[in-house]
């Protein structure tokens, strides 16, 4: 079986990355596995994988620390994280989501849950693209290109991740058309994806920082959702 890409998987419990080196490893994918941060961000740099699957709890620099670092590296900013942690609260998932991370899981987890999680980060992230036309879409100063999987406000490219580009992709596909929360979720997701509709909330705080002046676009419709309005988009 050909490789379907290499994935990173970082942790420090041994019993851990067996169970998902095993599993990855059935589904077609090439697995290198690390048990420390510094360790992660050296293979990353060298590897540029698919996709990584972080620990949030690992030995002197913690997951979070080690999210951020490959998100604001140009050369790692690009490849999606999918979070592993123990803690069950919001503000951990919270904090990881507004770093960039693109999913996560809470230990204990189900393998076949981990691999549907990887496959669909991975499809957001380039084998699949929201429904709607794959050509340029020009909004302002606004413009995105499916095809590249690249976002411009003017002359400057924002670097999002793939969830932050499936979500701006999603409702500049219907501009000022309201979009609940969890219309959101199933369009990025899919139906019956267990994630909260607070992380959408801060998927979307996130979106509008990377995006500066052009960020306005989205806009917040109180009780409902959101809407993309190009009447925000600075010309």
């Amino acid at each position: 079986m050909s490789s379907r890409g290499t994935i990173l998987v970082v942790d420090d419990e041994d019993d851990i990355l067996e169970l998902v080196r095993y599993n990855l490893d059935r589904d077609g994918y090439s697995v290198v596995t690390v048990h420390t941060g510094e360790e992660a961000l050296a293979r990353a740099r060298e590897l540029l994988p698919a996709a990584i699957v972080l620990d949030l709890m690992l030995p002197e620099m913690d997951g979070l620390t080690v999210c951020k670092e490959l998100k604001a590296d140009t050369a790692t900013a690009g490849v999606p994280i999918l979070m592993l942690t123990a803690k069950s609260e919001d503000a951990d998932v919270v904090a990881g989501l507004e770093l960039g991370a693109d999913d996560y899981l809470t230990k204990p987890f189900s393998p076949r849950v981990l691999s549907a999680r990887l496959k669909a980060v991975l499809r957001r992230r380039g084998e699949a693209r929201p429904k709607g036309a794959t050509e340029q879409v020009r909004l302002g100063k606004l413009t995105l290109d499916p095809r590249r999987h690249q976002v411009w406000c003017g002359e400057h490219e924002v670097r999002l991740s793939a969830t932050e580009f499936a979500i701006l992709r999603f409702l500049a596909s219907h501009p000022e058309w309201v979009y609940s929360r969890a219309q959101i979720i199933d369009a990025i997701h899919g139906t019956d994806y267990a994630v909260t509709e607070r992380a959408v909330d801060v998927q979307v705080l996130g979106l509008r920082r990377k995006l500066g002046e052009c960020g306005d676009c989205i806009r917040t419709v109180r009780g409902v959702g959101y809407r993309l309005d190009p009447g925000e988009a600075p010309e």
